[in-house]
C-alpha cells in the first residue's frame, strides 16, 4: 500500500501554534509589523483614551492598522474585502493575529484616523531618509487623474441646476395645487385610518430632488462669489503697485476721490460651471489617458530619484498642475531635510511666474515651456554661453537644450511615472473609496505611505525592532 503523510484535517492541535511560521520569513506582512511597531502610534492610541470598558472592546489599533496597510499595499483596499481576506488569506490571519474584525469595524477604523495618516506619511518617509532611499539630488514630480468615488452622470452644470429648479417649483406648485383639489374625496383616495394630509410620494421626491438641486446651486454660487472676490482684490493689489510705479517714475498720481476700482463686475457661476451630487468636491476632469472625461480629483506626487520614494502627495480639484508647483516644492521641503538638488516636471507646471519665484533660487527647474509633440524627436543639444536678454521661457528653453540638462531631464519619466502605473495597474487603484476632499486627501496619503513602504521593503532596508 502507498504510504503519504498524515493528514488529519480535523485534529486539534496540542500546542498554540506560532502564527509568523505559517508564513517565509522575510514576508511582505512581517515587514510590515516590524515597520508599524517602530512608528509612534500616539496619534491614535489617543483617541481611545475617554472611552469606557462597557460593551465590547475595541480592536488594537495596531493589529488594524498593520491590516489595513497590508491591504493597501496588495491591491484589497475594501473594507469587505478585507474583513474576507482576514479568514481566507493566511498572511492577513497572521497580521490579525487569528482575529477576524468585521468590515464595518475596518471601515470606521479608516474613516476615525484618517486624521493620523499625514503623521504615518512622514514619520515613513523619514525612515527611508535614514535608509538613504531619499538623497534630494534629483526629484520630479507629476499628476494623475484618479476617478472619484461618484459618478460624472450625477453632476449637473449651472445652467442645468436653474432649468431643473424652476421646473421642479412648477411641478410641486401643480402638484400641490391638484391635492387640494381633490381634498373632498381623501377618504376614498387615502384609508380610513388615514389623516388624508399626507404629502403623495411624487411630491416628496420632487421636494428632495429641489432641495438638491437648490444646495448645489447654492455651493455654486459661493465658489463664483469667493472666486470674484480673489479675482478683484488681486486686481486691486495689481492697480495699486502700478500707480505706486508710476508715481515713483514721475508719473501722474491717481486723480482725487477716484480711488481704484475693479473693472470685474459679475460673482455669477459660469452656465457650464458643474457640480455633482454623489461628491461635491470632485470635478469632472480631461484623463489624457483614457481620453475621457472622468469625475476625478488630481492627485499629485513629488518623487525621489534614488529609490521612487514619494517625498510629498496632495490632492487638488484642479484639472492642470500649474498652480502644484510651489506647494508641493513646499511639501517636500517640509517632509524632508535637506537641500533639494534638481527638480524635473513637464510642461503642464510650466508658467513664467513659477520659474522666477524667488523661493525657488535654490534649486535648478527642468520645466520645459510647451509640450513636446508625441513622436517628434527632442531638438538637438546646444553648447555655449545662454543670451542674458532672453525671456524666462526662452531662457528655460535654451537650458532644456544642453547636454547636461538634457540628460537630466530624460530621467523624468523613468522617475515618476513607474509610480503611478506601480499604483494604478500593479495594485489596482484606479478610484478613490471615500468622498469630500478631506476625506479622498488622506486616503491618497494612505496610498503614497503604502507605495513607500513597499520600496523599503523591496530594497531590502529591515526595521530596528528593540
Amino acid at each position: 500500500m502507498t504510504k503519504f503523510r498524515p493528514y488529519a484535517p480535523g485534529q486539534l492541535l496540542l500546542l498554540p501554534p506560532n502564527l509568523n511560521d505559517w508564513i517565509g520569513e522575510g514576508h511582505l506582512a512581517l515587514f510590515i509589523s516590524d515597520t508599524i511597531d517602530t512608528l509612534d502610534l500616539g496619534e491614535i492610541y489617543a483617541d481611545y483614551v475617554h472611552e469606557t470598558e462597557r460593551g465590547n472592546l475595541a480592536y488594537h489599533p495596531a493589529m488594524m492598522l498593520k491590516v489595513l496597510v497590508y491591504g493597501y499595499c496588495v491591491g484589497v483596499m475594501s473594507s469587505r474585502k478585507i474583513e474576507k481576506a482576514c479568514w481566507d488569506d493566511v498572511a492577513f490571519r497572521v497580521l490579525s493575529a487569528d482575529q477576524h474584525p468585521d468590515f464595518q469595524s475596518i471601515a470606521r477604523f479608516r474613516r476615525r484616523h484618517l486624521k493620523a495618516l499625514p503623521n504615518l506619511f512622514k514619520q515613513v518617509l523619514r525612515l527611508a531618509q535614514e535608509a538613504g532611499l531619499v538623497k534630494l539630488g534629483l526629484i520630479a514630480l507629476d499628476g494623475t487623474k484618479i476617478k472619484a468615488n461618484a459618478s460624472k452622470h450625477k453632476a449637473m452644470s449651472y445652467e442645468r441646476l436653474v432649468e431643473n429648479e424652476a421646473r421642479l417649483k412648477k411641478e410641486i406648485a401643480e402638484l400641490l395645487s391638484r391635492a387640494q383639489a381633490t381634498d373632498s374625496d381623501e377618504d376614498n383616495r387615502f384609508g380610513a385610518d388615514k389623516r388624508g394630509d399626507e404629502l403623495p410620494a411624487e411630491l416628496n421626491r420632487r421636494e428632495t430632488r429641489l432641495a438638491a438641486i437648490q444646495k448645489a446651486k447654492a455651493a455654486l454660487e459661493a465658489e463664483a462669489k469667493a472666486m470674484h472676490e480673489a479675482e478683484q482684490k488681486a486686481e486691486l493689489k495689481k492697480q495699486k503697485e502700478k500707480e505706486e510705479n508710476k508715481k515713483d517714475k514721475g508719473g501722474k498720481p491717481p486723480k482725487k476721490g477716484g480711488g481704484l476700482k475693479s473693472k470685474k463686475k459679475s460673482a455669477a457661476p459660469k452656465p457650464n460651471a458643474q457640480r455633482n451630487f454623489t461628491d461635491p468636491d470632485s470635478r469632472i476632469m480631461w484623463n489624457t489617458n483614457s481620453k475621457s472625461f472622468e469625475q476625478a480629483y488630481n492627485a499629485q506626487a513629488a518623487v525621489d530619484a534614488e529609490a521612487q520614494i514619494i517625498v510629498a502627495a496632495a490632492l487638488t480639484q484642479e484639472g492642470n498642475d500649474k498652480q502644484q508647483l510651489l506647494p508641493m516644492i513646499k511639501e517636500v521641503r517640509r517632509n524632508c531635510s535637506g537641500d533639494i538638488g534638481t527638480a524635473l516636471a513637464d510642461s503642464g507646471y510650466f508658467s513664467e511666474k513659477n520659474i522666477t519665484d524667488r523661493s525657488l533660487d535654490d534649486i535648478q527647474l527642468l520645466i520645459p515651456p510647451n509640450r513636446q509633440e508625441h513622436g517628434k524627436p527632442p531638438a538637438a543639444a546646444s553648447s555655449g554661453r545662454i543670451p542674458k536678454d532672453l525671456s524666462p521661457a526662452k531662457r528655460m528653453a535654451r537650458i532644456l537644450k544642453t547636454s547636461k540638462a538634457k540628460n537630466l531631464y530624460k530621467r523624468r519619466k523613468a522617475i515618476v511615472e513607474p509610480v503611478f502605473g506601480q499604483i494604478k495597474q500593479a495594485r489596482g487603484f484606479r478610484q478613490f473609496l471615500l468622498r469630500g476632499i478631506t476625506k479622498v486627501s488622506h486616503e491618497w496619503e494612505l496610498i503614497c505611505l503604502t507605495h513607500n513602504i513597499k520600496k523599503m521593503f523591496t530594497r531590502g532596508w529591515k526595521p530596528a525592532i528593540g
